[in-house]
C-alpha cells in the first residue's frame, strides 16, 4: 500500500475537499490510503471520516508564502516523513510553496491541483499571482478540474483533466424522497429555487436573492433554499431583511444530505462569478434537476441535454427570474447514464486515478 499526501487549507464541506472525499471513499484503499497536512487546528467537518478510513491528519501552521518559519517547517516535516513519494497539493494560486518544498527535501512526485479558473481582485490578487506562476517550475504533474482551470492556473503548460466526479446513484431523482423532505420543510406547495455553495463573494448570492426577489414578485408562493456557510453569511441574512423576503428564504447551514435537498428542489440557480468547474451543477443534473447558470462557469459542467441554461451576469435580475419561473413543472428523469459517459461518475474516475497513483509511485522506485 503506497500513502499519498494531500496538502489542504482543512477538509471543510466545500467542493475541492467534497470532491477528494468522493476519491478517497471509492479508492481501493489496500493499494492507496489518503492522507492529510492541513493549515488548521480545528476539527473540520470530514476529520472523523478520514481517520475512521485509516488516514491521517497532520496540522501545520497557517500558510504564509514568504515566512522562512513557514518553509522551514514544511521543510521539517517532509524530512520527518520520507515514505511520502507523491504530494498532491490543493492550495489554489499558493500551491507552488509547498511544491518548492517538497522538490528541496526530494519528494520525487509533486502534483499541483487547479480548482478554480480565477480569482478575487482583491488586495492579495497580483501577489497570488506572482505565486501561481512558479507553479510549473516545482510540480511534476499539473491537474485541473476543467480546461478552464487548467489554462488559467499553468499558463500554457500541459495538463490533465481530473472529473470532480460524483456518486451518480445517489442522486436520481425520486418523488418519494422529494415529497418527504419537502414536507418536512414545509415547502410541499411552494415553487422551490435552491442553491448549493459557500458565502463568499465568489458565489455571488448578493445577485441571487436580487433576482430571487424579482420571482416573489412574480409568484408569492416561491421558496429559495440555501445550503452552505461562510463568512459572508451575515451579510446575505442582512440583504434578505432589507429586501422584504424573509418569509421565502430557508438557510439550511452545513448538511451531509444534500442529495436529497435537491429532490426536493424545481430548479437550481448559480450565479458564481467564476468557478474551476461547478460541481453542484453536476450533481443538481444527476438529480434531473433544471439549471440556470451564469456564463462565467465552465461549460465543462454541462453533462446533460436541455437541463441547463446559460445567463449573462449582465442580463437584469428581472429577465433572470422570469426564465426561473418558467421552469416550473419541468419534467425529472434520469441522468446517471449521461452523468457516466460524460466521465463524472466516481467508480470509473477512481480507477483512473488510482492507477495514476500506483504507475507514479512504481516509476519514482524506479529511479532510486
Amino acid at each position: 500500500m503506497i500513502r499519498v499526501l494531500h496538502i489542504v487549507t482543512y477538509m471543510g464541506r466545500g467542493g475541492l475537499e467534497t470532491m477528494l472525499m468522493n476519491y478517497y471513499r471509492h479508492i481501493d484503499r489496500n493499494k492507496v490510503q489518503f492522507d492529510f497536512l492541513v493549515h488548521r487546528d480545528f476539527e473540520a467537518d470530514y476529520d472523523q471520516e478520514i481517520l475512521s478510513m485509516g488516514g491521517r491528519i497532520y496540522h501545520i501552521s497557517r500558510l504564509i508564502p514568504w515566512s522562512k518559519i513557514y518553509r522551514n517547517k514544511l521543510k521539517k516535516f517532509f524530512h520527518e516523513h520520507p515514505d511520502y513519494r507523491i504530494i498532491h497539493v490543493h492550495q489554489d494560486c499558493l500551491s507552488s510553496v509547498a511544491l518548492q518544498c517538497a522538490k528541496e527535501c526530494n519528494v520525487p512526485v509533486r502534483i499541483a491541483h487547479s480548482h478554480n479558473s480565477s480569482q478575487d481582485k482583491n488586495i492579495k490578487y497580483l501577489f497570488k499571482c506572482y505565486y501561481m506562476r512558479k507553479i510549473p517550475v516545482y510540480a511534476t504533474d499539473l491537474f485541473a478540474c476543467s480546461d478552464l482551470a487548467g489554462k488559467w492556473m499553468f499558463g500554457g503548460e500541459p495538463f490533465q483533466i481530473i472529473f470532480n466526479a460524483i456518486d451518480a446513484e445517489k442522486y436520481v431523482y425520486s418523488s418519494e424522497v422529494a415529497r418527504r423532505v419537502r414536507n418536512d420543510l414545509k415547502i410541499d406547495k411552494d415553487y422551490v429555487i435552491g442553491h448549493v455553495g459557500r458565502f463568499n463573494p465568489q458565489k455571488n448570492h448578493a445577485f441571487l436573492l436580487d433576482v430571487f426577489a424579482e420571482c416573489v414578485k412574480i409568484n408569492a408562493n416561491v421558496k429559495l433554499i440555501l445550503v452552505g456557510d461562510g463568512t459572508g453569511k451575515k451579510q446575505i441574512q442582512d440583504k434578505v431583511e432589507s429586501l422584504g423576503i424573509k418569509n421565502n428564504v430557508i438557510f439550511m447551514g452545513v448538511r451531509t444530505d444534500v442529495n436529497e435537498l435537491l429532490q426536493a428542489m424545481d430548479v437550481f440557480v448559480f450565479p458564481s462569478l467564476y468557478e474551476g468547474l461547478g460541481i453542484s451543477v453536476i450533481e443538481a443534473q444527476a438529480a434531473g434537476l433544471p439549471c440556470v447558470i451564469s456564463d462565467c462557469i465552465p461549460d465543462d459542467c454541462i453533462v446533460t441535454k436541455g437541463l441547463v441554461e446559460k445567463l449573462s451576469l449582465s442580463t437584469p435580475p428581472m429577465q433572470w427570474a422570469q426564465v426561473i419561473m418558467d421552469l416550473r413543472g419541468t419534467y425529472r428523469t434520469n441522468q446517471t447514464n449521461e452523468i457516466r459517459n460524460a466521465g463524472y461518475d466516481i467508480l470509473e474516475a477512481t480507477k483512473k486515478l488510482e492507477g495514476f497513483y500506483l504507475n507514479k509511485y512504481a516509476e519514482s522506485k524506479e529511479k532510486e
